[in-house]
């Protein structure tokens, strides 16, 4: 069984650098550092504009900044 008319983004795969949203870790210039290790991927989800929901991994550079490598948007309501 599909899903008719599921409308997901997949801007890891489209464009060749991925823009932090409004609610991303680094939206807007903000440099934040984490406490894991080099490496580690951190995920955050929240919900974007028009309810839909996203998601992110950051991977921990050397530095302890986070680096957005991958960004999925989908209706809310497929997520439950």
């Amino acid at each position: 069984m599909g899903l008719a008319g599921c409308a997901t983004q997949d801007t890891s795969i489209s464009s060749g650098e991925i823009r932090p949203l409004p609610g991303s870790l680094t939206y807007g210039g903000k440099v934040v550092h984490s406490r894991y290790k080099p490496g580690t991927v951190v995920k955050n989800t929240f919900l974007g504009q028009f309810g839909y929901r996203v998601f992110e991994r950051y991977v921990v550079r050397a530095d302890g900044t986070l680096k957005l490598t991958y960004q999925m948007t989908g209706p809310d309501f497929l997520w439950d």
